[in-house]
C-alpha cells in the first residue's frame, strides 16, 4: 500500500470524509425532526413518500421523533471525530467508539429501510440519504481501525 493510500485509509482523508458525511446526516436529521415536531410537510419534490414514512408509528420512540435520535448519533460521531483528531492519546478509543456508534446507526438504518420498503411500502429520500451517510461512516471507521492495527 502506498503512503498516500495509507493516509487516505486511516488518516486525514477518511477523517474529513467522516466529518462531511456526519454534517450531511445531521442536517437531514435536524430537518426531519423539525418537520415532525412542527407537524409540517417535508419537501420531497415528488420523490418518494416522506409523509407516509414520517407520520408512521415507526417515526417515533416513546413519543420522540426518530430523527432526534439520528441527530444525536451524528453529533456523537462529530464529537468522536473531533476528539480523535485533536487528542492523539484518545485516538484509538475514539476510533473504536466511532465504529460502535456507526455500526449501531447502520443496523438501525437497515431496520428502518426494511420497514419503509416491506411494511409501509413508502420510501423517504431523506431517510435514504441518512442511511447512506451512516453506512459510509461505518465503512470509513472500519478502514480507520484497519489502519490503526496495521504494522507501522
Amino acid at each position: 500500500m502506498t503512503e498516500r493510500m495509507a493516509e487516505m485509509e486511516g488518516g486525514k482523508g477518511s477523517g474529513r470524509a467522516i466529518l462531511v458525511l456526519a454534517v450531511l446526516g445531521l442536517a437531514v436529521s435536524v430537518y426531519l425532526a423539525v418537520i415532525k415536531l412542527a407537524n409540517a410537510t417535508a419537501a420531497c419534490g415528488g420523490i418518494g413518500d416522506c409523509e407516509s414514512v414520517n407520520n408512521s408509528s415507526y417515526a417515533e420512540i416513546a413519543g420522540i421523533p426518530i430523527a432526534i435520535f439520528g441527530a444525536a448519533a451524528y453529533l456523537v460521531i462529530l464529537g468522536l471525530a473531533w476528539i480523535g483528531g485533536r487528542r492523539p492519546e484518545y485516538d484509538e478509543q475514539a476510533r473504536m467508539a466511532l465504529f460502535g456508534v456507526s455500526l449501531a446507526g447502520t443496523l438501525y438504518s437497515a431496520y428502518l429501510s426494511y420497514i419503509e420498503v416491506f411494511v409501509l411500502h413508502a420510501v423517504c429520500p431523506y431517510c435514504v440519504v441518512s442511511a447512506v451517510c451512516m453506512t459510509g461512516i461505518l465503512i470509513l471507521s472500519v478502514l480507520r481501525l484497519r489502519a490503526l492495527a496495521a504494522p507501522a
